[in-house]
């Protein structure tokens, strides 16, 4: 295979060089819009081996690992095409679907960094046939691990992540299975759950929990089952002090999870009683719940439970109920649903569309969409628009810098509620 020359035109979606092929679009990581590079191709991909004529916007990767850990997709544009390409990408979904709405500039969610993070552990025998692990991110496009000294995008409670996870690891070694090192930063120390060790002999348990203590971990468990808490991980949200789950799903970044929230009250402000659907522990719930009565619906027992121990804690919060719901079987009907005034939805990469069509014959008067995909927050966001609402308007949050992921809020109002909204006051 021989390398050919190719002129970037532009930038996929994942944040990949585009050429044009023969056969159609050639997409090659690391390389930028404008430039020319020599590269590998098979079929629609292609792997860069040099740079003939480079983007003016290029710049120095600040991290030794960019190009090998497959985390990090782009690090090499100036901060200003990065943002105009991100921004580019919600525009031109709404364009694609038909969507007419206002798309806020990009909000920065990174913050202090990731809140929490995943290694991943392999193992093989050296030449002397002892089990010796490899620990860190996967490979671009691979299964393989790059072992890594450090991680710059990482909040500083995962300072000592790294160190902790290669200790975990040695025990599990004997076991020779590959292992997930789940770890979150909490206001009192680091969560980590362990997950693929499978059944573990008392004497591996004991070494964990003695690893633990020297390195001052509040909680370790085993796909979430308590090997042993030290102290109780918790998190603020809002006015109350939660503790989640081992592993629990949470916004990468404690910006990113504020700026979501943030936007979300801006939209709902003051309706008296609110639906929050897909409500994990109470991200936004527990906010909302400060002015209004809140209604939270989760299929997730642990997380539910979670946000109502951290509701009867807090100080100040108005009436919650939470529910446990699978939305996803059993989507709440229009006659349930007409008894809220504003909704909130935040539901997993594949969307909520059969809630969404309820939602849409329930003619609800509000509803403010979160979402991490593009792709399903137009296909649901068309569902109301074809029932008679309005989008108000759409912010993307860049709480994964770097990468090709967003987030989004959406703020969705039936077409008569929001010609009220925007008639002046009259004084």
């Amino acid at each position: 295979m021989k390398p050919k020359k190719l002129l970037i035109e532009a930038m996929s979606v994942g944040g990949a060089g585009l050429a044009a092929g023969a056969d159609g679009p050639i997409t090659v990581p690391y390389a930028l819009p404008g430039e020319s590079v020599m590269a590998l191709v098979d079929g629609e991909r292609g792997t860069m081996q040099a740079i003939l004529e480079a983007s003016d916007a290029r710049v120095s990767p600040f991290c030794p690992h960019f190009t090998q850990c497959g985390g990090c997709a782009i690090q090499h544009w100036r901060p200003e095409a990065y943002a105009a390409w991100k921004h580019g990408l919600v525009v031109q979904a709404m364009q694609a679907n038909g969507i007419r709405a206002d798309v806020a500039g990009l909000v920065d969610g990174h913050g202090s960094g990731r809140r929490r993070v995943t290694f991943h552990a392999r193992f093989a025998r050296d030449a002397r046939r002892r089990m010796r692990a490899s620990l860190g991110f996967m490979r671009h496009r691979s299964h393989d691990i790059i072992a890594i000294d450090a991680c710059p995008l990482l909040d500083p409670g995962l300072a000592g992540a790294l160190g902790a996870a290669r200790a975990l690891v040695e025990p599990l070694a004997a076991l020779g299975k590959p292992v997930d090192v789940h770890m979150t930063a909490t206001l009192d120390g680091m969560d980590v759950d362990l997950r693929g060790t499978g059944e573990m002999p008392e004497a591996v348990r004991q070494a964990l929990m003695r690893l633990a203590g020297e390195h001052d971990l509040a909680r370790l468990s085993q796909h979430g089952l308590l090997l042993i808490e030290r102290r109780r991980p918790r998190l603020q949200i809002g006015p109350a002090l939660v503790t989640p789950p081992a592993g629990a799903f949470l916004q990468a970044t404690a910006l990113g999870e504020a700026t979501l929230a943030r936007l979300v009250e801006d939209a709902i402000n003051r309706e008296a009683l609110i639906a929050d659907l897909f409500a994990g522990i109470g991200t936004f719930a527990l906010r909302l719940a400060s002015r209004a009565s809140v209604h939270a619906y989760e299929m997730d027992q642990a997380a539910l439970g979670a946000g109502e121990a951290g509701a009867h804690a807090a100080q100040g919060l108005r009436e919650m109920r939470f529910i446990r719901r699978d939305l996803f079987r059993n989507p709440l009907m229009p006659h349930e649903l007409k008894a809220y005034e504003a909704l909130v939805l935040d539901p997993p990469r594949a969307g909520a569309l059969e809630q969404m069509r309820e939602i849409a014959a329930a003619q609800v008067p509000l509803v403010v969409s979160v979402s991490c995909n593009l792709a399903t927050f137009a296909r649901d966001a068309k569902v109301l628009i074809a029932a008679g609402y309005v989008c108000e308007g759409v912010t993307p949050v860049d709480q994964f810098r770097h990468s090709a992921h967003l987030e989004l809020v959406g703020v969705f109002r039936k077409a008569a509620a929001a010609r009220r909204r925007s008639r002046p006051l009259l004084g």
